[in-house]
């Protein structure tokens, strides 16, 4: 009996987490740069990013919840109590970050909330599983922002958008024709779009080009017969994009370390699913405050800035949830935001060094109080219990 308490105390915790990852993280940065660019209400931005996350995390949740839940400790697997304590801790620094208006780095607190508590039940550091995660978690601020920079001055400097943004569109296209889904494969297998169409890679290659070049030619239809209604819709199309990524990528955080607790008991995918819920609420309720500090705080941004700050992030969330590995939405898109609001002139092109100053600490400080602090709460824990 004592033992179903707990279970159902860390699946509450676990709720937490989600709402708390819907308010702060995958509900607020993906349309940030939309609304940033007036393209769409704040409100309407935490509607649409709810629905678009919970898909996320049901048909691509399932390799960062199991990296979360099994590949960051070794020889030892989080018990209920251990469970509840990460969640709980990484969950009520994230809502901190939520209510102050910092976007606290999701992934670095519960990364370090289970590996704080995995530690302190004698399991041993998977320093492989380390090594990627850093290894990511360095490039994203000079990937996502260089390549966001380098965009932003394309389409700064050359200003025909009918030539760049087909072009990027075409890029999209690629990615999405290569983007792997549950239910484009049989039973536990994701598959993409071109290998769902042929298995042989001159078939995939074929299909990847066709995407794009679709994409392609939809966006130049757009921008030549109305500019700014085509930029409308392609950025729109791409925070949708983002946000799908995001549901994705941020339910492994709040449900990865359950999994340890559920076995095969419960199918992962009713799993992902209450996950999803979670971030859906937490989207609905709270992320519009989020949305506004991104939109505005940290870089103003118009129409090109905001495709420029999208097309990385999105392609960087992917390739995070491809390779299994626990990723922050907050520094990928705050990176590609400061990168693209640098390819303006004059001041920086409107970004706040102050606040960038502050959220790198906030990151930084996140992830060592988290460790820190579940590693001593379940010492002192299981000293009482």
């Amino acid at each position: 009996m004592a033992g179903l308490a707990i279970l159902v105390i860390a699946a509450i915790a676990s709720l937490f987490m989600a709402w708390a990852i819907g308010a702060g993280s995958s509900g607020s940065t993906p349309f940030a740069p939309a609304v940033g660019a007036n393209a769409i209400p704040v409100m309407r931005a935490g509607f649409l990013v709810g629905i678009l996350g919970l898909a996320g995390a049901v048909l691509q949740g399932a390799n960062v919840s199991e990296a979360v839940g099994q590949d960051l400790i070794i020889g030892q697997s989080l018990s209920p109590t251990a469970a509840v304590i990460a969640l709980t801790i990484a969950a009520v620094l994230v809502a901190i970050g939520v209510f102050a208006g910092y976007p606290i780095a999701t992934a670095f607190t519960v990364t370090g909330a289970v590996v704080g508590t995995g530690l302190a039940m004698g399991g041993a550091p998977a320093w492989a599983k380390y090594q990627q995660i850093v290894a990511l978690w360095v490039l994203v601020p000079f990937v996502g922002g260089g390549i966001a920079y380098a965009t932003a001055r394309a389409l700064r400097r050359l200003d025909r958008d009918r030539v760049v943004i087909p072009v990027l569109g075409g890029v999209v296209g690629v990615i999405v024709a290569n983007v792997k889904f549950v239910f484009l494969g049989p039973s536990g297998v994701s598959r993409s779009l071109s290998g769902a169409v042929t298995p042989g890679i001159p078939g995939r290659v074929a299909v990847t080009l066709g995407v794009a070049a679709l994409v392609a030619l939809v966006l130049y239809r757009e921008i030549d017969r109305d500019p700014a209604r085509g930029q409308r819709r392609f950025l729109l199309a791409l925070g949708s994009l983002v946000a799908f990524s995001a549901g994705g990528s941020q339910v492994g955080l709040a449900v990865g370390p359950l999994l340890p607790l559920v076995g095969e008991d419960i199918p992962l995918t009713y799993v992902l699913v209450g996950g999803g819920i979670g971030l859906l609420a937490g989207s609905w309720t709270g992320a519009p405050r989020m949305i506004k500090a991104l939109s505005q705080d940290y870089s103003s941004l118009g129409p090109r800035r905001s495709i420029a700050a999208l097309i990385p992030s999105f392609a960087i969330a992917q390739a995070a949830v491809f390779f299994g590995i626990p990723v922050s939405f907050n520094e990928i898109i705050v990176s590609a935001i400061i990168g693209s609001g640098y390819a303006a002139a004059g001041a920086g092109g409107g970004v706040s060094t102050r606040k960038m100053v502050f959220t790198a600490l906030a990151w930084v400080g996140s992830l060592a109080i988290a460790l820190g602090a579940s590693y001593g709460a379940y010492v002192a824990v299981d000293a009482v219990l």
